[in-house]
């Protein structure tokens, strides 16, 4: 968006009643015309904005899409967000974040991109990531704690990311799959991928990255069997923008509240409340190993626990957790 429209956006946004043209053209130093040009602009981006002679603009409605314009006066952070960078597509915002990191972009800024062409999961597997339907968003994070707690990351923002759809959608069902997924009717309906840069004492920055599957509907064939979406599960299409801003403002407490602990204690109940592998029969892929078992819960260090064969308990690091075909139902909440 040209930063003229998204400073009169803001100020329509900003204001709630009528901004007359003349303000926003002593404001801006641009003239009348060059202010309805931006208006008409505004209103081909999906914005409805009333104008009324003697009176000027008023914004009617939002688009719901994930700016900046509209993120920002929906967020309680004082960092998450705060740096705000918007693309309308991009290979990956995971790249995008990293680079900055590496420019020296401060704890908390965001990339956010309506489309991806070149979005990943873990394992190195592709991201579907259509324009105008979901959340590709990807943050910066400089914690000051030993490299050692590195892999809790994923489950603090997948806990945050549960919290917050759970609030905007009251009504749906959603679980939280060992490490790093967000499930629903069985199929996954957000994807998390945590990517550090550090050396042996010291980590330069973490970048959490996830693709939330919002108003897609329907969910292209090939993954039908695998993913899901809020409108497919709710049957309503929600604000891109709202549902960003109660991301970032979940993720900024428990990260915060993470920092000062020395493990994931503090959210333990929460993960194993809404775990999705709770109790399952479970094989789990691993590079070179494949291990079955049950799920026991989850260790302090986000470690999952599983109960092989001989009765041991064996905390699993990583790897790719599949329920075995006996236990393969869906579960309700």
């Amino acid at each position: 968006m040209n930063p003229v429209t998204a400073t009169i956006l803001q100020r329509l946004a900003g204001d709630g009643g009528f901004v007359s043209g003349g303000d926003l053209c002593d404001e801006l130093q641009i003239s009348r015309s060059a202010v309805w040009k931006h208006i008409v602009a505004l209103r081909k981006a999906g914005y409805a904005i009333e104008a009324t002679s003697g009176k000027g603009y008023r914004l009617e409605s939002l688009t719901g899409s994930p700016v900046a314009e509209e993120v920002a006066p929906l967020l309680h952070t004082t960092s998450f967000g705060r740096n705000f960078t918007f693309l309308e597509s991009i290979d990956s915002t995971n790249l995008r974040a990293q680079a900055l990191a590496r420019e020296g972009a401060t704890e908390g800024t965001v990339v956010v991109a309506d489309s991806q062409t070149g979005g990943r999961g873990r394992m190195r597997r592709a991201w579907v990531s259509p324009a105008g339907v979901n959340l590709y968003c990807s943050i910066v994070l400089r914690p000051p704690v030993p490299s050692v707690r590195m892999p809790e990351i994923p489950l603090v923002a997948a806990a945050a990311i549960h919290e917050a759809v759970a609030r905007e959608c009251p009504g749906l069902s959603a679980f939280i799959k060992w490490p790093n997924d967000i499930i629903a009717g069985g199929r996954k309906l957000c994807g998390i991928l945590c990517e550090m840069e550090s050396e042996p004492d010291c980590t330069h920055f973490v970048v959490v990255g996830f693709g939330l599957n919002v108003n897609l509907d329907p969910v292209p064939e090939e993954l039908r069997e695998i993913a899901t979406s809020i409108a497919i599960e709710t049957g309503s299409r929600l604000s891109r923008a709202q549902l960003l801003a109660a991301v970032l403002n979940r993720f900024e407490q428990l990260y915060r509240d993470w920092l000062e602990k020395e493990d994931l204690a503090f959210i333990l109940p929460y993960l194993e409340t809404h775990a999705w592998l709770k109790g399952r029969e479970l094989k789990i892929e691993q590079f070179n190993t494949v291990l079955v078992g049950t799920e026991t819960g989850l260790s302090p260090q986000g470690h999952l626990l599983l109960r092989t064969a001989d009765g041991a308990i064996q905390p699993v690091t990583s790897g790719e957790a599949h329920l075995l075909p006996v236990n393969h139902e869906p579960r309700t909440a």
